[in-house]
Parts: C-alpha cells; sequence; structure tokens
C-alpha cells in the first residue's frame, strides 16, 4: 500500500484497490491493514471520517483530520498520479 506521509506513529496511505471509489485516504498506526480508518476527501478541500475501524482516540483523530485537510492538493494530485487517473470524483 503506497503510504503518503505519517502523523506521530499513524501512517496515511492509499489501498490499492480503492482505485474506483471516492478520493480517500486510510490511516493506521504502524503498518498499512485492511481494517484501517478511513477518510473522504471533500470537494470544498475538507475531509470526513467515513469509519474509525482502528479505534484511533478522538483527540489523536481531530489533529490528523487538521493535517489531512492541510494536504488535500497534494492528496489529490498522488490519488491521481498513483491511481492512473485525470480526474478524480469526491465524497461530497
Amino acid at each position: 500500500m503506497p503510504s503518503l506521509f505519517t502523523i506521530g506513529s499513524y501512517r496515511v496511505f492509499f489501498w490499492s484497490s480503492d482505485g474506483d471509489e471516492p478520493v480517500h485516504v486510510h490511516v493506521a498506526q504502524g503498518a498499512p491493514r485492511a481494517n484501517a480508518t478511513k477518510v473522504w476527501l471533500t470537494r470544498s478541500g475538507g475531509c470526513i471520517i467515513a469509519n474509525n475501524d482502528s479505534g484511533i482516540p478522538s483527540r489523536d483523530l481531530a489533529k490528523m483530520l487538521i493535517v489531512i485537510a492541510a494536504q488535500h492538493g497534494f492528496i489529490c494530485e498522488a490519488w491521481k498520479k498513483f491511481f492512473a487517473v485525470r480526474e478524480i470524483d469526491f465524497f461530497c
């Protein structure tokens, strides 16, 4: 799974089979795993939690959402490059 960046001990990454979904990232502590927290990026430049399956504490998750939103442009460009698409879809 391609890692984008880390936030403390958490890794932000794409799941390689998710290219047909709207742009999003997964967050997990340590190595990428299937039950990672999922965060959708929004068209307006923000992000929202799709699920917190990895059980990240609320305080940590709130900080991560700020960083992920700040990296919106970077994430979108990385999505286009990794999934070889010209346009991306947003959840909302």
